[in-house]
């Protein structure tokens, strides 16, 4: 298996794309991480514009959607200084790699994957960049001999095809790619919606209460958490019952920002009056924790020529270490590579 001798600290990759409003579910299942990381990891973290146009786009909405989630990342606490924060199409490799991983994946692999069985049910005509963007992730991940890939369950399937392109590409050609390994959070890797506690809390999905979006008012986030769906008892405990979500959801919500403990905050609920204290007390959690988030956001949106200018130094940072990788492979492939002219 490839290493790298290069950095003693583990080497992460992560994708998000530029589609909807980033929510709680994104910040407490994925940014939290990524942020709590920055100082004793090597992080990339990519605005996945190309998986993105998988599903048809408006080119304004685009644009504006890949400078936006720049901001609500910076503004969440992704440090440019020590995480390399970029756009996808800013780095070649990225779409290099993924015509090469291509050539040599099975189609078997790829049209077992749960999320593209899922979303091509939903479509009349299914697009080939359904198809085939789980090899886009996996030369995403590969470009950078990623150690960990840290995502949701549902994204599981996805970063362990990865693992078996990276070690079919091995085997064909010699060891090239680190074969990553997954990081799943054991709490707060689902976060789901507050009007629908059985399914996850998602970016595209545009109803009132369904998710807090990362720059709420906070009248917008109590009304949310106030008319969270719930049971018709009354004890606040964590539970993996079904009839249990939509408290356990919330519990998970306060738990995952308060830092307590599970039986800390059981017995603090212990003393409340129902469930509207629980209600209550999430979202006044809730909105103190999204408070400076929605003020720094505001100020970086409002300057989208500095945001271009840190998107610009992380895709350089980005392309030092994926240009090389992405010449490796070539070579081994057996491509004749550009001589240099001068």
């Amino acid at each position: 298996m490839a290493t790298r001798s290069t950095s003693k600290r583990p080497r992460v990759f992560s994708g998000i794309q530029p589609s909807g409003m980033l929510h709680l579910g994104n910040y407490l299942g994925a940014i939290q991480q990524w942020v709590a990381g920055q100082s004793e990891k090597d992080q990339f973290i990519s605005i996945v514009d190309l998986h993105a146009i998988t599903v048809p786009q408006d080119r304004e909405t685009l644009h504006y959607q890949t400078r936006d989630l720049a901001a609500l990342l910076l503004a969440a606490g992704i440090d440019p200084q020590k995480t390399t924060l970029f756009v996808q199409s800013h780095v070649r490799a990225h779409a290099e790699g993924a015509w090469i991983l291509n050539c040599i994946t099975p189609l078997g692999w790829l049209e077992r994957m749960t999320q593209y069985k899922m979303k091509a049910a939903k479509q009349e005509s299914v697009l080939t960049g359904l198809l085939i963007y789980p090899v886009l992730q996996a030369a995403d991940i590969l470009l950078y001999d990623a150690d960990e890939v840290p995502v949701g369950e549902d994204q599981k399937q996805h970063v362990e095809l990865t693992r078996d392109i990276a070690q079919r590409f091995n085997y064909l050609y010699g060891e090239t790619f680190v074969v990553p390994r997954v990081v799943i959070r054991e709490s707060g890797a689902r976060i789901m919606a507050l009007n629908e506690p059985t399914v996850k809390m998602s970016k595209s999905e545009t109803v009132r209460g369904h998710a807090i979006r990362l720059v709420d008012e906070p009248d917008e986030i109590r009304y949310a958490i106030r008319r969270a769906v719930t049971d018709a008892g009354r004890e606040i405990v964590f539970s993996e019952e079904p009839e249990k979500a939509g408290v356990n959801n919330l519990l998970q919500i306060y738990e995952l920002l308060t830092g307590k403990s599970r039986p800390e905050i059981e017995a603090h609920f212990a003393r409340a009056r129902g469930y509207g204290d629980l209600k209550n007390e999430v979202a006044e959690v809730v909105v103190e924790a999204l408070r400076p988030i929605r003020e720094r956001y505001r100020e970086l949106i409002a300057d989208p020529a500095e945001l271009d200018r840190i998107l610009a130094i992380g895709a350089e940072r980005a392309r030092a270490v994926a240009e090389p990788k992405i010449e490796e492979v070539k070579r081994k492939v057996g491509f004749v590579l550009p001589a240099t002219l001068g």
